[in-house]
């Protein structure tokens, strides 16, 4: 996936940025199963649902790095199915399941336009604690997001004239998506820094690249369940298969 490629597909009009559900196809979980795991303490004085870890695929795990049962999401950060997921699942997941230390959760971006690539790189600016809430934060404002970055296609195109490292913090001024995290937490300056590395931008879309084609993720949400895909793209689906492998 070059950055050519990714920018012209953000650009390409309304199509390219729709609220859709894209999922992957996925294997059967009918043979994930477990006995139930007893609660896994946290050490003393913290809670495992505040505890972030940046894992060696660039994907930021809430919880127990050791939790026996191992859940990763792939989601873009334009994708109405993922800003579902992150309002309906994301709070019981962590309150019922990651901070008893039985399960752990991971976010991997799969970038699917450039606007995604740009907030990509932005949720990962600040601390590693801020990741998860500021996407969760995107999500929860997805709409109105994707009304501004379609607002104005001329700037957009004009932002991809410039060079590398003007680029992709022009395309962050032009959607409004400076103010929008800076209102967050994360302050332009420090945005503007994060998007003028290019070769940091460059490296989250070639992740997402490299693993998609190796995991056979087609669309997002999917997840997995200790390294198995799994058919569910929902909580009131997901739910269920954590309990069965002994979240319960």
């Amino acid at each position: 996936m070059t950055l050519a490629r990714t920018f012209k597909f953000a650009l390409s009009g309304a199509a390219a940025l729709a609220l859709v559900a894209c999922g992957s196809e996925a294997d059967d979980a009918g043979d994930i199963s477990g006995e139930p795991i007893a609660a896994i303490p946290a050490p003393e004085g913290t809670e495992w649902r505040d505890m972030v870890t940046v894992t060696e695929a660039d994907g930021y795990l809430v919880g127990n790095p050791e939790a026996p049962i191992k859940l990763i999401e792939y989601g873009s950060l334009t994708c109405g199915a993922c800003a579902n997921f992150a309002a309906t699942g994301v709070q019981p997941l962590k309150e019922k399941y990651v901070n008893t230390g039985v399960v752990s959760f991971e976010l991997r971006n799969q970038i699917h336009n450039g606007i995604d690539l740009v907030m990509a790189r932005m949720v990962r600016c600040g601390s590693p604690e801020a990741f998860h809430p500021l996407a969760d934060q995107v999500w929860a404002n997805l709409t109105p997001i994707l009304q501004q970055a379609q607002s104005n296609p001329q700037a957009l195109e004009a932002a991809m004239q410039l060079p590398e490292n003007e680029r992709f913090v022009q395309v962050a001024q032009t959607t409004g998506l400076l103010d929008f995290f800076a209102a967050r937490g994360l302050s332009a300056d420090q945005a503007r820094t994060c998007l003028a590395d290019a070769e940091s931008v460059q490296a989250i879309a070639e992740r997402s690249n490299e693993q998609s084609e190796e995991l056979g993720v087609t669309g997002t949400p999917t997840f997995f369940i200790n390294g198995r895909k799994i058919d569910s793209n929902s909580w009131a689906a997901l739910e269920p298969l954590l309990q069965k492998a002994g979240a319960r």
